[in-house]
């Protein structure tokens, strides 16, 4: 998977390649669609949520040009496989899941492989995760209308947070706290489940 589908597009941050090599996809994937686990695609996960595109995990951790003694937040827990790969990289991360089940699932299997600087909160990732912040990054994993303001907020000066962004037609984009404000880079069109603002349980 590594090499057709992650380097062989482009990828070239060693860590970020080390961590795809070393989280186990498969933990993250429920049985039925386990044999799928190492294909370059989205899986669902059930709750009409999925696991993201390998290759799409692999370039938006890339894109945050993460850093070992960095804390993240990610918004939108989902599998809990993009907060693994980020766990083998930075020193801390925060993961919020707004539906429980998934949430709690996502716990259970990375507590099994002993991630343990992965904190997995149950809400509403849109108000971001005041307690902890601020942050040197912030990961979104599914798509508002528009930018949240309080993910901004919560990120530390020089921070980068990647989020979609869009209803219909989505953009991956990358915002960088400088200076000089806040800089809006439009990246690649994209396709996330849409972010909620009601906790389901």
């Amino acid at each position: 998977m590594v090499e057709t589908q992650i380097r062989a597009k482009g990828i070239k941050d060693s860590a970020v390649l080390k961590a795809i090599l070393t989280v186990p996809r498969h933990e993250f994937v429920p049985l039925k669609h386990r044999d799928f686990a190492y294909i370059d695609s989205p899986l669902p996960i059930g709750n009409k949520q999925t696991i993201s595109q390998p290759y799409i995990v692999a370039y938006m951790t890339e894109t945050l040009n993460l850093e070992s003694t960095d804390k993240v937040l990610e918004i939108g827990t989902g599998s809990g496989y993009q907060a693994a790969i980020l766990a083998e990289i930075v020193k801390e991360v925060y993961t919020i899941e707004i539906i429980e089940k998934l949430g709690k699932t996502a716990e259970k299997v990375l507590n099994k492989l002993d991630y343990k600087n992965v904190h997995v909160i149950i809400g509403d990732g849109y108000d971001g995760y005041p307690p902890e912040a601020p942050f040197d990054a912030v990961i979104v994993t599914a798509a508002p209308e528009k930018i949240p303001q309080p993910l901004i907020d919560q990120l530390k000066p020089g921070g980068r947070m990647i989020i979609p962004v869009g209803s219909h037609y989505q953009s991956l984009m990358l915002i960088e706290k400088t200076d000089k404000g806040v800089v809006e880079s439009r990246l690649i069109p994209v396709r996330f489940v849409p972010m909620t603002g009601k906790i389901k349980k």
